[in-house]
């Protein structure tokens, strides 16, 4: 249960108490950024502290828990913004974010395994067990079951929404609200002049023009979280199958789009992105609620 409490406390405070402003600028924001930390792992902190311990010791399972939380998500936030922003602009740019969010998560990760190997009562074999336990070889209480269902469901949506966005964001966004490609011919004649001889003098202009809907980024995000969370019921209870039909619906609503190649890779990477995640994540509740 600790780890699962501090795990969904950072979640929660990293995603979803984080707008889209405070990740572009994150050294502005810093202190907001750091604040709902305080909040959420406080809240936690104390919730463990009262339930496992009744509110005795607190130093020891509350203060230096706490405090080694956020020293060390703030040293490894302002190394990741140093690191961010000494990266030259290129068409490699979002994949080395990627790698460096991925990173930023997998080190919040261990300092919360930390922090419950070095101030609570754990040993990594315990902990080893436990994840073992939450694969579904044992069954899990309700509570850790709930809250492994509200981790899953942060990962699906939101993490999975940035992984996403660092991987198909190298192209260019106008294609994301691409319609189609419109082509106008105008043939026109030449005037004749005097004491010209009589030739018939005819061109064609050829007009192209690219037509784009209106940015609905907030709509084609909302797809992509309900596509992922599809994907991972429908793994989670062995109807791989019906995955198939998600990429037709998609490719069907998308069909104009698909005639133009550079839209149509940025569309088949965007999707192929997403299932795979929605399929990782729904193994792993399979495993969970099996």
């Amino acid at each position: 249960m600790t780890v699962l409490l501090l795990l969904l406390a950072h979640l929660i405070a990293d995603f979803w108490l984080q707008s889209d402003q405070m990740v572009k600028n994150k050294l502005k924001h810093l202190k907001k950024h750091l604040f709902h930390h305080l909040l959420t792992t406080g809240i936690v902190l104390a919730v463990i502290w009262g339930h496992q311990y009744e509110f005795q010791h607190i130093i020891y399972y509350f203060i230096l828990p706490y405090a080694f939380i956020i020293i060390t998500h703030l040293l490894i936030d302002l190394s990741k913004i140093k690191i961010v922003d000494s990266i030259p602009k290129g068409t490699t740019d979002n994949m080395k974010r990627l790698g460096y969010f991925l990173l930023d998560q997998v080190l919040h990760v261990i300092m919360i395994l930390l922090t419950c190997i070095l101030f609570f009562p754990m040993k990594a074999t315990k902990m080893a067990a436990d994840l073992l336990d939450l694969y579904g070889i044992s069954s899990l209480s309700p509570f850790n079951t709930a809250l492994s269902m509200i981790i899953i469901y942060i990962l699906a949506t939101s993490v999975s929404g940035h992984i996403v966005k660092y991987i198909i964001g190298s192209l260019p966004s106008e294609f994301a609200n691409f319609e189609g490609e419109l082509t106008l011919r105008n043939q026109m004649n030449n005037v004749k002049e005097k004491n010209q001889p009589k030739t018939e003098s005819n061109f064609t202009e050829e007009y192209h023009y690219f037509t784009y809907s209106t940015p609905l980024r907030s709509r084609g995000k909302l797809i992509g979280y309900i596509e992922r969370l599809l994907v991972i019921i429908l793994t989670a209870i062995g109807a791989y199958q019906s995955i198939a039909f998600i990429i037709a619906a998609k490719s069907i609503a998308r069909f104009k789009q698909l005639d133009d190649r550079n839209w149509a890779e940025y569309f088949l990477l965007g999707t192929l992105s997403s299932i795979f995640l929605g399929l990782v994540l729904g193994l792993v509740v399979q495993g969970i609620i099996m």
